[in-house]
């Protein structure tokens, strides 16, 4: 890993093998509910998905941890769900039972969905990007994010989270073919978005795919891996310099298949990923980000702190980027995320 003072931001330079200091270190919904001032701001429009069609709003819901922790990132305030809500579906967020979305049930429904109205649907996203990083320190990467193709299958197939994705799978299992074209019209809108927020100021990019852990071994490579394969395609002729990170939370030994054969440059962890294994099996191969136990950020103290040098210890001798195994939780004191932001930005690492 080369070690470089450089004029990039630290946590580009990172992903790109340019060792830093420290480890940089972000928090995925390092913005939300938790904030005391994001929960001010959500008074002035309680309607979730008119919030994030807002950029005024989304702007300073972004900006609010910056103005708390020492972080190396900012990431767009959006959701995962605005891309089936571009491609002509009904979305909408019920206050205690999360999304709900219209469900996608036949063919001419797949059929329907718009991929070229994405890019015009979404200009409240972009115009966001736009004004974060016009608002964002030189040495802050911003970091834009869609969901993975499966994610969002199973949200629509579904209609709502919080479900073992049964649907969705006896979906893909029935019908591969159409399944398949509804993956492909899915990467096809992930790609806008995420050129589109590229072009906007992003420096980063991150594919969230929140329920990969539902599926069997065979599925997995081919409803997550061949998707995210050739989503980083084609993000890396259009835009190669920026760096991109998939999450494909609960895969457990499929990660080191998904590290090394997409193409992304970073993969984040979830918490159940065993440190030591991470460090042998996937960061010769791609950087690594993670993994913190949000529910140990939520209940802190000496455990928490210990921890958090395990992570360091085990991980800062490659690229690496100090996160949470899954968002920060509604409950989670801010001084928490304050003391382990401080906490890694202290930590030196051990070798040039």
């Amino acid at each position: 890993m080369e070690t470089q003072s450089t004029g990039i931001k630290p946590l580009v330079a990172e992903l790109k093998g340019i060792r830093q200091p420290h480890p940089p270190v972000w928090f995925m919904r390092q913005a939300g509910r938790y904030l005391p001032e994001y929960q001010r701001l959500r008074r002035g429009e309680p309607d979730f998905l008119r919030f994030c069609a807002t950029p005024a709003l989304t702007i300073e819901a972004a900006l609010q941890p910056l103005k708390r922790f020492p972080l190396d990132a900012a990431i767009v305030f959006s959701d995962i769900l605005v891309i089936p809500h571009a491609l002509g579906r009904s979305v909408r967020f019920v206050e205690g039972e999360g999304p709900v979305l219209e469900r996608l049930e036949r063919a001419d429904e797949i059929e329907a969905l718009t991929v070229g109205a994405v890019a015009d649907n979404l200009q409240p996203v972009f115009a966001s990007v736009r004004g974060l990083k016009a608002a964002l320190a030189n040495d802050v990467s911003l970091i834009g994010f869609a969901g993975s193709p499966w994610t969002l299958a199973v949200y629509m197939i579904e209609g709502r989270g919080g479900t073992q994705g049964e649907r969705a799978r006896a979906f893909s299992y029935a019908q591969p073919a159409l399944f398949g074209r509804l993956i492909e019209r899915l990467s096809e809108a992930i790609v806008v978005s995420l050129l589109g927020q590229v072009r906007a100021g992003a420096d980063v990019l991150q594919l969230f795919d929140s329920w990969a852990g539902n599926l069997a071994a065979e599925p997995f490579h081919r409803w997550v891996i061949e998707p995210t394969t050739a989503i980083v395609r084609a993000l890396k002729a259009a835009v190669p310099e920026v760096p991109l990170i998939g999450f494909p939370r609960g895969a457990g030994v499929g990660y080191q298949a998904y590290a090394m054969e997409t193409g992304l440059d970073a993969v984040s962890l979830d918490a159940s990923v065993p440190l030591a294994w991470a460090a042998t099996d996937l960061q010769p191969r791609v950087a690594v980000q993670g993994n913190l136990d949000n529910v140990l950020l939520a209940a802190g103290g000496a455990a928490m702190a210990a921890q958090v040098d395990r992570i360091c210890a085990t991980l800062a001798d490659g690229r690496f980027v100090f996160n949470l195994g899954h968002g920060v939780l509604p409950e989670t004191p801010p001084e928490h995320v304050a003391a382990v932001a401080a906490q890694v930005r202290g930590w030196q690492r051990s070798r040039p």
